[in-house]
C-alpha cells in the first residue's frame, strides 16, 4: 500500500502545471531557429551547469542507477566515477570541444560535412537518430513504471500515465525549444536537488550507513565493493563503461547541445568541469536508495524485475505530503530529460537529415515549423515504442548498448575530425557503419531465441568493446587505402 495521498497529488499536479505554463510562455521569445535549437548561444556558465544536471538526471536515470546499487551495491557507481573522470578531464583540456564549439556549428555532424562532406553528415545524422531514439525508446515506461509502483497507480493505467506525461511535456518543447527547456530545467534542477536529498537523508536516519553496508557485504561479499572482483562486472565490464564515458562526454548530443548553446569555448568548458562531480553523485545518491531497498525488502517483494526494487521501497518509507515533493521532483528530472532529448533528436533530424532538402534556404517560419512537427512526430514514435518493446537485462546496460549504436563512431569521426589531417570520408563511412551494425546485431540477437544464448555468451561489454575497436580500424584502414587507391587507379589510367 503506498503512502501517495490525494493531497499529494495535489502538490504534484500544481507543479506539472507551472513548469507547463512557464515553458509555453516564453514561446514568446522564440522567432528564429537558432533560438529554438541552441537559445541563440546565449548560455552562461551556471544556468549551464543546472540545464546540464537536470537534463541528464531523469527519472530513468534514478531507475537505472538505483536498480545498479541494488544489483551490485557499491560498485555500482563505477559508471558514474568514469563519466565524472572524462567530463572534468574534457573540460580541463577542451578535448574536441573546443574546436567543436569555435566551429560554431549546431550539431556535431554539422563539422563533419567540412572534413567529410555531405554525405558522411546525412550518415552521421541518420546513427545519431537511431542510436538515440532506440536509447530514449523506454524512457517514457520506465517513467511510468515508477509513478505505479510509488503512487499506487493501477497499471493498467500505465499507458494513459505515460500519454498524459509526455503531452505535457512535448506541449513547451514543441513551443518553446531550447528557451523554454533551458528555463524549465532550473526549476527542474531545484526541486531534483530537493528530492535527491531529502530522501537520502531519510535512509540514513531510519536505516543507516552500517546497515546499508551490511546488505551489501551478505548479499556481494567484495564484488558489493570492487567492480572488478564482481561476477556481474568485471575487467571487461570497466573497460566498456570507459569507452562509453569518453564518447558519452565529446559526443552524446543531449551534452553538446550545452557547449554548442554556450557564449564561447571557455564557458563551455567551465560547464563541463562545473557539472562533472554531480555525475558520482547521480549514480551513488540513487544507487544508496536502491541498496536501501536491498536492505529491508525480501526477495519475494521484488520478484524477478530489480528495477522496480526501488520505487517499491519509496512507496511505503516516504511519508505524505513529502513523499509528494519527492514525486514531484522525480517527475520534474524527467521532464527535463524527456524535454532536453527530443529537442536534441529533432535538432539532428532538421539540421543535418534534412539538410539536402532545405540547403540553410528555409525562411525561419518555415524552419519553426519543420522542428515543431518532428519534435511532435518523436513524441510518438516514444510513445509506441515505449508501449512494445522488451527491455532484458539492467536498464544501464541496454542505454550502453544503444548509445554505442552512434557514440562509437561519432567519437572517432570527432577525434580524427580535430586532431588528424589524413581522416578522409572513407575511413568515416566506415566507422559508421561498423559502429551501428555491431550493436544493432547483438540487440536483434538478444531478442531472437535462436540466437540469445549466443548473445548471453558474448555479453554486452565484450560486444560493445570490439564495436569501439572496429569503427577505430576502419577509420584509419579507411582513411589510409583511399589515398593509395586513388593513386593506383591513376597510375593505371
Amino acid at each position: 500500500m503506498s503512502n501517495f495521498s490525494l493531497f499529494d497529488g495535489g502538490i504534484v499536479g500544481f507543479y506539472i502545471l507551472l513548469v507547463v505554463t512557464i515553458g509555453v510562455l516564453v514561446r514568446k521569445y522564440v522567432s528564429r531557429v537558432d533560438q529554438f535549437l541552441v537559445a541563440g548561444r546565449e548560455l552562461n556558465i551556471f544556468l549551464g551547469i543546472a540545464s546540464l544536471t537536470a537534463c541528464e538526471f531523469g527519472v530513468v536515470t534514478c531507475m537505472y542507477t538505483a536498480q545498479n546499487g541494488f544489483d551490485k551495491g557499491f560498485a555500482g557507481t563505477t559508471p558514474g566515477i568514469l563519466l565524472a573522470l572524462a567530463m572534468f578531464l574534457v573540460g580541463s583540456t577542451g578535448f574536441c570541444i573546443k574546436p567543436l564549439r569555435k566551429a560554431a556549428v549546431m550539431t556535431i555532424p554539422e563539422l563533419f560535412d567540412k572534413q567529410y562532406g555531405s554525405h558522411i553528415r546525412w550518415m552521421s545524422g541518420v546513427v545519431i537518430v537511431l542510436g538515440g531514439l532506440l536509447n530514449m525508446g523506454v524512457f517514457l515506461r520506465t517513467g511510468g513504471d515508477f509513478l505505479v509502483q510509488v503512487c499506487g497507480i493501477n497499471p493498467d493505467y500505465l499507458e494513459i500515465t505515460m500519454t498524459l506525461l509526455l503531452a505535457g511535456i512535448g506541449l513547451y518543447t514543441v513551443l518553446g525549444g531550447m528557451v523554454s527547456v533551458l528555463i524549465t530545467d532550473y526549476l527542474q534542477f531545484i526541486m531534483m536537488s530537493i528530492g535527491l536529498l531529502l530522501v537520502t537523508i531519510m535512509i540514513f536516519i531510519n536505516i543507516g550507513w552500517t546497515d546499508l553496508i551490511h546488505a551489501v557485504q551478505e548479499n556481494y561479499g567484495a564484488g558489493g565493493f570492487n567492480p572488478f572482483v564482481h561476477e556481474d562486472m568485471g575487467v571487461s565490464y570497466v573497460v566498456f563503461n570507459a569507452l562509453v564515458a569518453l564518447a558519452v562526454v565529446l559526443t552524446w548530443q543531449t551534452m553538446i547541445q550545452r557547449v554548442l548553446s554556450a557564449k564561447d569555448s571557455a564557458t563551455g568548458q567551465k560547464i563541463y568541469r562545473g557539472t562533472s562531480p554531480f555525475f558520482v553523485c547521480r549514480f551513488l545518491l540513487p544507487g544508496l536508495w536502491g541498496m536501501a531497498a536491498l536492505a529491508t525488502l525480501s526477495p519475494g517483494q521484488i520478484g524477478d524485475n530489480t528495477m522496480l526494487a526501488m520505487p517499491m521501497f519509496l512507496s511505503t518509507f516516504i511519508p505524505p505530503i513529502l513523499m509528494g515533493i519527492v514525486v514531484a521532483a522525480m517527475l520534474a528530472a524527467d521532464m527535463s530529460t524527456d524535454a532536453s532529448y527530443m529537442l536534441t533528436w529533432g535538432s539532428v533530424i532538421y539540421n543535418d537529415i534534412l539538410a539536402p532538402f532545405h540547403k540553410g534556404q528555409w525562411s525561419q517560419r518555415k524552419g519553426l515549423i519543420w522542428n515543431r512537427t518532428i519534435i511532435a512526430l518523436i513524441g510518438v514514435f516514444l510513445l509506441f515504442y515505449g508501449l512494445w518493446y522488451p527491455l532484458k537485462g539492467d536498464l544501464w546496460t541496454y542505454l550502453a548498448v544503444t548509445g554505442t549504436i552512434y557514440l562509437s563512431s561519432m567519437s572517432v569521426l570527432l577525434i580524427a575530425c580535430c586532431y588528424w589531417k589524413p581522416a578522409n570520408n572513407w575511413g568515416a563511412a566506415g566507422a559508421i557503419i561498423l559502429g551501428a551494425a555491431m550493436p544493432v546485431c547483438y540487440l536483434v540477437c538478444e531478442q531472437l531465441p535462436a540466437t540469445a544464448k549466443l548473445a548471453k555468451d558474448i555479453g554486452p561489454n565484450v560486444s560493445g568493446i570490439c564495436t569501439y575497436l572496429a569503427a577505430a580500424a576502419a577509420m584509419v584502414i579507411g582513411s589510409l587505402l583511399k589515398p593509395v587507391l586513388k593513386k593506383q587507379q591513376a597510375s593505371g589510367k
